[in-house]
């Protein structure tokens, strides 16, 4: 049985080093051209000399919110996109809005490595949970099973006893989601007295898997495993596992990227090992993203994975270098959390606060008034709702006793434990 799901992965880092810089001179060249606004963009810079770590430094890192601006100034990609490359596809939006376009290509986004490492094969069968609708996290999964042999339910989210049902008749040996609602599953096929023990192996992104949730899925004979995933690149790093599905240390950075961690806020790279921003360079030519700022904090792994892959480690997803946070798999950006305070003046502050209930994300909007008067928190749990697509908590606070440190969203959730 192949260890390995393709050479590349085992190659020698010199020579993935000196591929991938030797590609990116023509590619960015040529990206430059077939996306006009990526040519704007780097308007200036000798893109043929872009040849190695130091010179690819030299080109300015491009923030999400700056992209968001470019996008609502030329809708839906901001000349970001070719538009050679994507017809026949699907775009998608995420929330900030920002719009991402489907490359052509199979597996465009990367996942059916992360599936293998997961210890998936050809002719397993998958129930992804991911979302379809809308953003592109249902279908960077699906895709990557599908390029893999494996068989795919597209469950998508909520409904969850009908996901119960069809999971007790399909017997699907992977489950595919969020870390979260495989629990929820297993808990609800408890109540309803299914059968969910085909469940042998899992793939999840879109949160943090906590050691506590992933013992509790060994303890139910689910070796689960996870992958750093986004609407723009796709899967850029996954964990692999010994023959017992025991996760080797940090995630294994995917082939045909190429990561950065920056000083939050800067371009400059940070010496190994020292906590700073995920940026990636992908050859996505449908989607050329180039030093993509991610707005994710993560540090690079020294030394090499005792699986024999080869590729940069990362310790994993370490939080975010903005206040932007990802809750129950979706991203919720203070621009949020001010159209909510827009829409009800009665508010004078507002901060969410991201929490961790058993082993679920919960979040909780804490406000102050801004007069004597009294909101209505129910409204107001109503909007959050409606704006962010996650429901939370409402508690009214003492005006003056919201901390005065510039925090919109206060993530709380101990990655550590």
């Amino acid at each position: 049985m192949a260890v390995n799901y393709d050479a590349l992965e085992c190659r020698a880092p010199q020579d993935r080093e000196a591929d991938l810089f030797a590609r990116l001179p023509g590619f960015l060249a040529k990206a430059a051209n077939d996306a006009p606004g990526l040519g704007n963009w780097l308007e200036g810079h000798d893109l043929k000399s872009i040849d190695s770590r130091e010179a690819l430094a030299t080109l300015p890192v491009l923030r999400k919110a700056e992209l968001m601006e470019r996008q609502l100034a030329e809708p839906p990609f901001g000349g970001f996109a070719n538009p050679s490359s994507i017809g026949g596809s699907r775009v998608f939006v995420s929330p900030g809005p920002i719009w991402e376009p489907q490359g052509l290509a199979a597996d465009a986004w990367q996942s059916a490595r992360a599936f293998f490492a997961a210890g998936i094969r050809p002719g397993d069968v998958v129930h992804n949970a991911f979302s379809y609708h809308l953003t592109p996290g249902g279908f960077i999964l699906d895709e990557g099973a599908r390029a893999l042999g494996c068989t795919v339910f597209p469950a998508g989210v909520g409904n969850t006893e009908m996901q119960v049902d069809a999971a007790a008749a399909l017997k699907p040996q992977v489950y595919c989601g969020t870390p979260d609602f495989l629990k929820v599953m297993l808990d609800k096929a408890g109540e309803m007295g299914r059968d969910l023990s085909s469940f042998r192996l899992g793939l999840v992104s879109g949160g943090a898997l906590f050691p506590s949730l992933r013992e509790h899925y060994r303890e139910h004979g689910i070796a689960v495993l996870q992958c750093y995933a986004t609407a723009e690149f796709g899967v850029i790093a996954y964990e692999a596992a010994d023959a017992a599905g025991n996760p080797y240390p940090g995630m294994l950075l995917n082939e045909n990227l190429i990561l950065e961690i920056v000083r939050p806020g800067t371009g400059d790279p940070v010496a190994e090992g020292e906590v700073g921003e995920v940026v990636v360079t992908s050859f996505n030519e449908a989607y050329p993203m180039v030093r993509l700022g991610t707005g994710d904090l993560s540090a690079v792994l020294p030394g090499a994975s005792p699986c024999g892959r080869t590729n940069t480690r990362i310790k994993g997803w370490m939080g975010r270098a903005d206040q932007r946070t990802k809750i129950k798999g979706m991203f919720v950006d203070p621009k949020q959390i001010a159209e909510v305070a827009r829409r009800h003046p009665e508010i004078g502050r507002a901060r969410l606060v991201v929490s961790r209930d058993g082993e679920r994300d919960a979040m909780t909007l804490h406000v102050e008034p801004s007069d004597e008067s009294n909101p209505d928190t129910a409204a107001i749990g109503a909007a959050l709702r409606e704006i962010t697509k996650l429901g939370g908590e409402v508690l009214l606070a003492e005006r003056g006793s919201l901390p005065n440190d510039g925090k919109v969203i206060s993530d709380e959730r101990d990655y550590a434990g």
